[in-house]
């Protein structure tokens, strides 16, 4: 993932628009998932908590690919007008050759300073509109040479379940379209409140990996009974406060350090340590967010030891103090409320 600035946001105490461009034949899937996390009341949450907007972006009557009939009760003049406009996944006459109206109004909403975000195949929307141009983006790893051959101005990423890269974001396939949604919860409101919000909808808050580990079979090795690292994972972020080192990680999943280092970057696509440094980040920002604990307390918490080491890796992987990240989602809640 690469995290850039996001755009423009809504006014303190308005809701944030998120508008969702649809078209006939869009994935039933893709749609429907800003569909529960933006479009559902959570205002038990985050007050105000999302307004969501489905605009047609071509002549009805307009229906998913599974055969739904889509109420739009907005157009394509309204995505400009929205905080974060969504083009979700598309069938392949829209790959090919999107309707003109859609791209015009993409380009002015991204002129506007507005968050644009494609999901899945929505990917080559962006793409044709000219607002991936010297970016980099990822989609479907299906359509992945497909895509780059159309689209050489584009540093695709073939890896990464999504990519944010200024104010755009682009998103894999399916599966990922849930982290990608949840990662804009996260960027607007803050870890508790994503956090809870996967929760509610029995999922992880946040994958480890990237879409790679689906492209293709794993190893012979990765396809044993013994594979699993969920239970390994559960036991490390019970411990986060702990020293924890790849030759405990090994000792408590039965295997020798090399095995398990190897099988851990087989199946999540990054190192044990640098997976520890990962969580422990993502528990600071939640005690940030949601306690009044001294950052020293924080440090001591997150297994960071003291504030000097959490300032030094949240700053790396945040681009953020910890005190300048506590302001910004303490400020928005204050302003919410």
């Amino acid at each position: 993932m690469n995290n850039g600035g996001g755009g423009a946001g809504p006014a303190a105490g308005r809701a944030h628009v998120v508008a969702v461009a649809v078209v006939d034949g869009a994935a039933t899937f893709e749609l429907a998932v800003p569909c529960e996390v933006f479009g559902t009341d959570r205002s038990d949450i985050v007050v105000p908590w999302y307004e969501l907007r489905l605009c047609a972006a071509e002549p009805g009557p307009l229906r998913t690919s599974a055969g739904l009939t889509l109420s739009t009760p907005f157009g394509l003049e309204d995505l400009a007008e929205a905080d974060t406009v969504v083009v979700a996944a598309c069938p392949r006459r829209v790959q090919l050759d999107p309707p003109p109206g859609l791209l015009e109004a993409l380009r002015d909403a991204h002129a506007r300073g507005r968050r644009i975000v494609s999901l899945c195949s929505g990917a080559y929307v962006l793409a044709a509109a000219g607002l991936l141009d010297g970016r980099r983006a990822t989609t479907h790893w299906m359509n992945a040479v497909d895509f780059a051959h159309r689209f050489p101005g584009v540093t695709y990423d073939p890896s990464s379940l999504y990519i944010e890269d200024g104010t755009v974001l682009t998103s894999a396939g399916t599966g990922a379209v849930i982290d990608t949604c949840l990662h804009l919860v996260r960027a607007d409101h803050g870890s508790a409140a994503a956090n809870e919000v996967a929760r509610r909808m029995v999922v992880p808050p946040h994958r480890e990996g990237g879409q790679t580990q689906y492209a293709k079979p794993l190893p012979p090795r990765a396809r044993r009974r013994d594979e699993s690292l969920g239970p390994v994972l559960d036991w490390a972020r019970e411990r986060l406060h702990e020293p924890l080192t790849v030759a405990r990680l090994a000792q408590q999943a039965h295997l020798s350090e090399r095995t398990f280092a190897r099988r851990f970057r087989d199946t999540l696509g990054t190192t044990p340590l640098q997976w520890i440094l990962q969580e422990r980040v993502r528990l600071a920002q939640e005690l940030l967010e949601t306690t009044d604990d001294a950052v020293e307390s924080v440090a001591r918490r997150t297994g960071f030891g003291n504030a000097a080491n959490l300032r030094r890796h949240f700053g790396r992987l945040t681009t953020v103090s910890p005190q300048t990240y506590r302001h910004v989602f303490r400020h928005r809640l204050s302003t919410a409320s």
